[in-house]
């Protein structure tokens, strides 16, 4: 924002004292050599000798397959919203690799790009959920997706997507009407997701919406909502998960780390949501002390309307309040009817708010429920035991008031020292599940998305605002 004004009032000095001049103009993107993506797509290949740029919504529809080359970019338009749309039957096999990954992004210049900049990827499927026909938001007239409460088509597969990067996506239309950098409905487990990383979105980073898919080595940086939210009954599986916080971009409607429901309302649906996630590592805004620089952040765990997710071995830490129980029914999922869990974790408190609840939850049940199976720890400061206990760098966070291209440019994610670098465990009944049992690396020992590898190293960009494409 800030280079930007200083921009215009140079012009507008140079413009006064100069009259007979010609006025600076910034320069536009050049859309000359693009190939333009729109309306329904046939099968077809984008190759990496071509620039591509979506404009409006586009659509694969069932029995198309949009295959795209290891480094090929694929723009988004800003001016028409533009937004990938894979539909129910239609397949994206994207699969890039560490040294070629898939780009899509903003069509604005280097420099300017901004979360928000077009819709992003919205992949759908016909696999389980526990609402009827549910519409997937942000596109209209509205896609249907998923299977009501049935199992038919849970391995269904949409593609593959490995090595891509999702950059300036997802686009809030009206209050609680918006696409996200990736919107899954109802994906099937066949539908492999590997390597991926969304960065500077305009909502949610990754948002499942029923489904059984999984995923593996995902990063949501610099994000504006949550940057994981599971709803309408997913029971998908996800093996370490990044998420990094930009300290200035934060919604109105609370930004956290973990956003979890099980339907839109607290309705008893099954299948419940009970997607299961180990090896996440959550680095919210605060980096020292308890304040935080906007107050729209809220928690690093938000659980809600009757949800029964599991998160086990991971690390939170740099959100103003921890884990939050929203409702009765959420409570009851994992204290009586156990449907969920949240086992070996260990939550770094910024503030005295560790634990919360909603209206008629008891907050001293809460706490002896996260007390039984995880650890607290108070921190004040970075140097208190974000880096002598637990064993994290100092670049992992964004400086106090940087910018928000002010990240390291090659952050070192791996933890080689401290509490961290062992503890995992794979004995809960969870991991025992049909469904889960062969998905999850059991022979990990670190808490968290790492260990000794930096698995970010290579093919991730954390300042893609002024990369140039």
């Amino acid at each position: 924002m800030k280079k930007t004004m200083l921009l215009i009032g140079a012009a507008l000095l140079f413009a006064t004292s100069c009259k007979d001049e010609e006025p600076i103009v910034p320069p536009t993107p050049d859309t000359n050599n693009l190939v333009e993506l729109s309306g329904e797509l046939e099968t077809q290949t984008l190759t990496a000798d071509k620039k591509y740029l979506i404009k409006g919504q586009v659509f694969v529809r069932d029995g198309k397959v949009l295959t795209v080359q290891p480094g090929t970019v694929v723009f988004g338009d800003k001016r028409t919203r533009g937004v990938l749309v894979i539909d129910k039957g239609g397949k994206l096999e994207a699969v890039g690799t560490a040294d070629k990954p898939i780009v899509f992004t903003s069509n604005q210049e280097a420099g300017i790009r901004d979360r928000g900049d077009w819709g992003g990827l919205v992949m759908l499927g016909r696999a389980n959920t526990n609402q009827p026909d549910p519409a997937i938001e942000g596109i209209t007239p509205a896609v249907t997706f998923g299977t009501l409460n049935s199992s038919a088509n849970n391995t269904e597969s949409s593609g593959t997507l490995k090595y891509v990067r999702v950059e300036f996506a997802g686009i809030e239309l009206t209050p609680n009407n918006e696409t996200n950098s990736i919107t899954m409905g109802a994906l099937g487990s066949g539908t492999t997701m590997e390597y991926v990383m969304v960065s500077f979105g305009g909502d949610d980073g990754f948002e499942w919406f029923g489904g059984t898919n999984n995923g593996k080595y995902l990063i949501s940086h610099a994000t504006w909502d949550d940057d994981f939210d599971v709803d309408f009954g997913y029971s998908g599986n996800v093996q370490f998960a990044l998420a990094n916080r930009y300290p200035g971009f934060a919604d109105q409607s609370q930004s956290n780390g973990f956003e979890c429901d099980n339907g839109p309302n607290d309705n008893d649906v099954e299948p419940y949501t009970t997607g299961t996630f180990s090896n996440v590592t959550v680095i919210g805004p605060i980096l020292n002390g308890s304040s935080v620089s906007n107050a729209n952040f809220a928690h690093a765990i938000d659980l809600r309307r009757r949800t029964a997710v599991t998160i086990a071995n991971s690390v939170f830490t740099g959100f103003p309040i921890g884990v939050r129980m929203n409702q009765p029914s959420v409570y009851e999922q994992y204290s009586v009817k156990q449907n969920g869990a949240l086992v070996n974790n260990i939550l770094v408190a910024r503030s005295s708010a560790s634990y919360a609840v909603g209206s008629g939850v008891v907050a001293d049940s809460v706490k002896n429920y996260w007390t039984a199976n995880n650890t607290t720890i108070g921190v004040s400061a970075f140097s208190d035991s974000l880096s002598t206990v637990l064993g994290f760098k100092s670049s992992i966070f964004f400086p106090k008031g940087a910018l928000a291209t002010g990240y390291a440019t090659s952050p070192d994610f791996t933890v080689t020292s401290g509490t961290l670098t062992s503890g995992a465990s794979f004995t809960h009944p969870k991991f025992d599940e049909s469904n889960r049992s062969s998905f999850f690396n059991k022979s990990v020992q670190h808490i968290g998305a790492f260990g000794s590898t930096n698995w970010a190293a290579g093919w991730a960009e954390f300042n893609p605002v002024d990369k140039a494409y």
